[in-house]
């Protein structure tokens, strides 16, 4: 048996629009054989989506405590929180209007949540990032970030930008645009499928800190890990030579009746490194 630190993406085991429901997903999470758990945390009203961790609703430091305390009484960790929002067009579209002001005071408050329970990364897509660094709308991204990171470098959040829509050249210039030591990178090796898993490991290296373990099989495009297209050898390979400790988080959003016996596949798999 390995020695790698598995989780889950919580949401992979159904929604958490209460807190009963959240519950819920952490005694699936047990079940799984998980260690720890990256919980959803906010609204999305684009997707009809309501989350009993938003902060406008867990808001209350008793409230946040309650989080905590649910998921270590189960000997459950936390490795971070997801707030991904929607754009009218992208997923994330810090470059897009209208409404792009009422994302990033989301986007604020969900690490100033995750600060306080104790847990500081939060993870989300943002949008696609353009190559080109003297665009408008590259700006935009630039700005908007800035923005955001101003208040999480004050609070202690820690922005983990998720890969694949853009390559990982283009993403290590983008933060190293921003210039925020908080701002860091969750690593989705099937989101990456297109540029090279293994390859980009290397690229962003020293912003990696949280990971989505996925797979997408070519034909099916079924998401377990260790069933599908992703070089799991190469992958881990280059993320143990780069030093990387951090968490694992099973991530299957099909839907799919059989989801926890897909986490339990992957959680298995993984253990053999």
């Amino acid at each position: 048996m390995g020695n790698l630190k598995i989780g889950v993406a919580l949401w992979s085991l159904g929604s958490t629009s209460t807190m009963e429901e959240f519950e819920k997903r952490l005694d699936m999470a047990v079940a799984a054989g998980v260690k720890a758990v990256q919980p959803w945390c906010v609204d999305e009203p684009k997707w009809k989506l309501v989350c009993a961790l938003d902060p406008d609703r867990c808001a209350t430091p008793a409230q946040r405590a309650a989080v905590r305390n649910a998921c270590e009484s189960r000997g459950l960790a936390i490795s971070g929180f997801c707030a991904q929002l929607a754009g009218p067009k992208t997923l994330g579209g810090f470059g897009e209007e209208p409404n792009l002001p009422a994302r990033i005071e989301k986007t604020k408050k969900a690490l100033r949540f995750a600060a306080e329970v104790g847990s500081p990364i939060v993870t989300t897509h943002i949008g696609p990032i353009p190559e080109d660094r003297n665009s408008a709308m590259y700006k935009l991204f630039l700005n908007t970030t800035k923005d955001v990171m101003k208040d999480a470098d004050q609070s202690g959040g820690i922005f983990a930008l998720e890969t694949g829509q853009e390559t990982a050249q283009v993403l290590k210039q983008f933060i190293e645009d921003v210039g925020s030591p908080n701002l860091k990178v969750n690593y989705d090796p099937a989101n990456m499928l297109k540029h090279g898993p293994a390859e980009g490991v290397a690229v962003l290296a020293p912003y990696i800190v949280h990971t989505h373990a996925k797979d997408k099989h070519p034909q099916t495009g079924k998401p377990t890990v260790g069933q599908g297209a992703v070089p799991w050898d190469a992958y881990l390979a280059e993320l143990k030579k780069i030093g990387y400790s951090g968490w694992y988080a099973l991530e299957d959003e099909s839907g799919a009746a059989d989801v926890l016996a897909s986490i339990t596949f992957g959680r298995t798999f993984l253990e053999k490194y």
